[in-house]
């Protein structure tokens, strides 16, 4: 029997890179529409209501009812990474890591739009001629279900809930918000949805016809399509700002797709750089079609 037969053991190695765990690119894109944007600043008008009048009276003067006009501005911003993989690093590894940091920074400029998506319907819009004059969320119509709201009774802080969501769905079509066959999205951090899956209503088939928790998620509730991601903020006070809102509630500009490009450094001894960009921005169009939640995960 030999005692040195284990300077013949085999070591197994794979030949791919195993990403950490992550959000992999962006979730809201597709939550609002969607356009290409040519330009730095792009300017978007916006049309009110008209009004018309009762014919009281014969040979009467015609009337004039103004349409009010407003605008919005929406800015692009180009954003990108960068890694470099010297070219002796591959002569001693057995797999070639190029595609893996390129995924990896694809996966964050995905969530960068995401970011910008949900910093957009939170904070400010730019109105004016010139999209000089920036507006608050409250400033610009949008509404807020208190984090101590109930339908009856005392008021009390709480997550998620099902009153919540009704009045999330009523503020929305109080504000004739959502036009018709329009997706209208939920977007919560899994605090909340994890409330919601301690409710005996959404958990009772009488509540949810499309049996969402056959598979252990949420996906469709009230009307709402929900997205989970933990990229959900938190405001001042440490509570999560849950968003309702129709597609048409905000605009995405997209000037250049996620674009990446792997190239020799002849500089850096053919060195290899792994470099990733895409131009995007959001914007809030009408503040009356976002509706925040807000949550008490501690409740």
């Amino acid at each position: 029997m030999s005692f040195s037969v284990d300077t013949a053991f085999v070591n197994s190695y794979h030949g791919q890179l195993e990403h950490i765990f992550q959000q992999r690119g962006s979730k809201l894109r597709g939550t609002l529409r969607e356009v290409t944007q040519n330009a730095e600043y792009d300017y978007w008008d916006r049309l009110g209501t008209a009004t018309v009048n009762a014919i009281t009276t014969r040979h009467g003067d015609t009337p004039h009812n103004e349409i009010e006009h407003t605008r919005r501005r929406n800015q692009v911003i180009g954003y990108d990474t960068n890694e470099y993989f010297d070219n002796q690093d591959k002569l001693r590894m057995i797999i070639d890591p190029k595609s893996g940091y390129a995924e990896a920074q694809a996966f964050a400029l995905g969530r960068k739009m995401d970011d910008v998506i949900i910093s957009s319907l939170l904070g400010y819009s730019y109105a004016g001629k010139s999209g000089g004059s920036p507006l608050t969320f409250d400033q610009d119509g949008g509404q807020t279900v208190a984090v101590d709201y109930l339908e009856a009774g005392g008021a009390a802080n709480s997550n998620l809930t099902i009153a919540k969501l009704r009045r999330a769905l009523y503020l929305l079509e109080a504000n004739d918000a959502i036009m018709d066959g329009e997706g209208v999205f939920i977007v919560a951090h899994p605090s909340q949805k994890q409330s919601l899956l301690r409710t005996t209503e959404v958990t009772s088939e009488d509540y949810n016809t499309v049996k969402a928790l056959v598979n252990g998620s949420v996906d469709t509730f009230m009307g709402f399509k929900f997205v989970w991601t933990t990229r959900a903020t938190t405001n001042s006070s440490g509570y999560r700002q849950a968003l309702a809102y129709p597609q048409s509630a905000g605009l995405l500009g997209v000037a250049e797709n996620i674009t990446v490009r792997v190239d020799e450094l002849p500089t850096k001894r053919y060195s290899y750089q792994v470099y990733s960009t895409a131009t995007f921005g959001a914007t809030r169009m009408w503040g009356q079609k976002v509706v925040q939640i807000l949550c008490d995960e501690t409740a």
